[in-house]
């Protein structure tokens, strides 16, 4: 190995333990509490006490949204709604209702309703009021340490960090696999034996690794980007509604007729939810309905609707800019819910992979007496003096 190369080496393995040694206390609650997000979906169904949907057949049709949405205000007058959710998944419509149009999101109420009979089945709490269930306080620590937009945003770095470090840990490898094999695990010592295994599970999860790690930064990114798409494009549209006051909710149109609308517009696609006019998320003057793909490929590609809210008209079929295409793909990359449980099964066994490696890296720095890879760069610059 040339001087230069060892030199280059040697920077590469300083870049690795310090970038390795900041975000690993991070990036081990990443993976602890990544885990059983994962599984979020079968978890929230197991832990929950909601009352059951009606036994109904597979093909009944679902409860027109208007009369949800009318059961909605009757149970809730002194609040407004802000959106109404159709899962996909079960046979559920859940409204959101705030106080007021510029209301906190946090202090909204959401009513869940079987999508099929129009019943309202319970009322969730504000979240701040509601107490945290096992999978929210996963979810919480996941995204943002509870300290909201600085916690995500922090987080986001600790996994710019850890992509650095995955990277920096892969050029170090490289080399050296080339000299003893690719998987050799040396019994010379215990140390020795675990700085092997931590070569090697990290040079196989590295593809995972980086795609996990970056969709990660992506996702902590989600508020500041949507909120530069409502402060640029979002306004571009509003443009010809300027000075105008937002309309009384007697004087909106049908909603289960914008729905309609938006699945008419968009054939290949199929609404899923639609927001209220307010004045914090949106437009003042549309329902904004999302859509997505029915195909395998575009069901996680989601396209704004805007319907005007007092004529019920089309306004728009928004195309998303390209951060948040970026942003819509990295969210069921990072969780592996996009491919059904066996896929999840495999999220989770390189998630507990990825412990290991973070585990014996900490390991290799608490036990260390001078960095292994430090005294194996001294050897080969050693040879390479020897050899003039």
């Amino acid at each position: 190995m040339a001087r230069d190369d060892v030199t280059r080496l040697r920077r590469w393995a300083l870049v690795h333990k310090w970038t390795s040694l900041v975000c690993t206390a991070f990036l081990l609650l990443f993976c602890l509490t990544g885990l059983p997000l994962i599984f979020g979906d079968e978890l929230r169904e197991l832990l929950s006490d909601e009352p059951a949907f009606a036994d109904l057949p597979a093909d009944t049709p679902l409860a027109n949204l208007d009369r949800i949405v009318a059961t909605a205000k009757q149970k809730r007058p002194d609040h407004v709604v802000w959106f109404a959710f159709v899962d996909d998944d079960e046979p559920k419509v859940l409204v959101g209702m705030l106080p007021s149009p510029t209301a906190d999101p946090r202090t909204a109420r959401r009513l869940r309703f079987d999508a099929r009979t129009g019943e309202l089945l319970n009322e969730i709490e504000p979240y701040d009021v509601r107490p945290l269930t096992f999978v929210d306080l996963m979810l919480r620590l996941h995204r943002d340490l509870f300290a909201g937009l600085p916690g995500e945003l922090f987080l986001g770095f600790m996994g710019l960090v850890f992509v650095v470090a995955v990277v920096s840990g892969g050029v170090l490898y490289a080399p050296f696999a080339r000299r003893q094999g690719f998987g050799a695990l040396r019994g010379v010592s215990r140390r020795l034996w675990w700085l092997d295994l931590h070569n090697m599970l990290g040079v196989v999860t590295i593809a995972w690794a980086l795609v996990v790690g970056a969709t990660g930064v992506m996702n902590e990114l989600s508020q500041p980007l949507f909120a530069v798409w409502q402060r640029t494009d979002v306004q571009e549209m509003l443009k010809p509604y300027r000075g105008q006051s937002m309309p009384e909710a007697a004087s909106f149109s049908s909603v289960q007729a914008a729905f309609d609308l938006a699945a008419r517009t968009l054939p290949d696609r199929h609404p899923t939810s639609v927001v209220f006019p307010n004045g914090r998320i949106g437009s003042p003057h549309h329902y904004l309905i999302w859509t997505r793909g029915n195909a395998a490929l575009t069901a996680r590609l989601f396209t704004p609707v805007l319907v005007d809210v007092v004529s019920g008209k089309l306004t728009a079929v928004v195309e998303m800019p390209w951060y948040l295409r970026t942003l819509q793909v990295s969210r069921p990359l990072h969780f592996g819910d996009y491919g059904g449980l066996p896929l999840k099964i495999i999220w989770a066994l390189l998630d507990l992979v990825t412990i290991v490696v973070l585990g014996s890296g900490l390991y290799l720095w608490l036990s260390r007496r001078r960095s292994p890879i430090e005294l194996r760069l001294r050897e080969e610059a050693a040879t390479q003096e020897a050899a003039r």
